[in-house]
């Protein structure tokens, strides 16, 4: 697989420093959609936050609350799966480590290896807002199937 790079937009950025921010010590999440550039760029355009949170020390993914923000944007983006799609999720770690968790791997390799979902790769950001600078602090992970994920690079646009 090429290497891969995410891309942030500064909007969106925005958006989620304040969801984390908001949300002190515990975790939050939602699900991520984007849109293929090129080669093995792909640009976060939009997300959800999911409306129950977390705890401290953990954030539960809902899959009832990704159906109707997945439909609407596969309905904007004219069910062109090619060009636009689910890119995977996003949680914080306020309190932890920016890596993904044993817990957080396993989520995200269940969703690549269920066959049902059709997907190849799916992506985990994990963010906090660091409280020195206003910005937001994140890690981009990729995970594949068979049990491969691969550390990718998150850009701010």
């Amino acid at each position: 697989m090429e290497k891969m790079r995410i891309i942030l937009p500064n909007k969106i950025e925005k958006e989620l420093y304040s969801a984390v921010r908001d949300a002190k010590n515990n975790e939050i999440g939602g699900i991520l959609m984007g849109e293929y550039i090129a080669g093995g760029d792909y640009r976060i355009i939009d997300f959800t936050i999911q409306a129950s949170k977390g705890t401290v020390a953990a954030f539960i993914r809902l899959v009832a609350e990704m159906i109707n923000p997945l439909r609407n944007f596969f309905i904007k983006t004219n069910f062109n799966y090619k060009k636009y799609n689910y890119l995977g999720e996003w949680h914080s770690h306020p309190n932890f480590s920016l890596q993904p968790s044993n817990t957080d791997m396993e989520s995200m390799w269940e969703i690549v290896e269920d066959s049902s979902t059709n997907a190849t790769f799916a992506v985990l950001l994990i963010l906090r807002a660091n409280p020195n600078n206003d910005q937001l602090d994140g890690c981009a992970t990729i995970f594949l199937p068979e049990h491969n994920k691969i550390q990718v690079e998150l850009i701010r646009e």
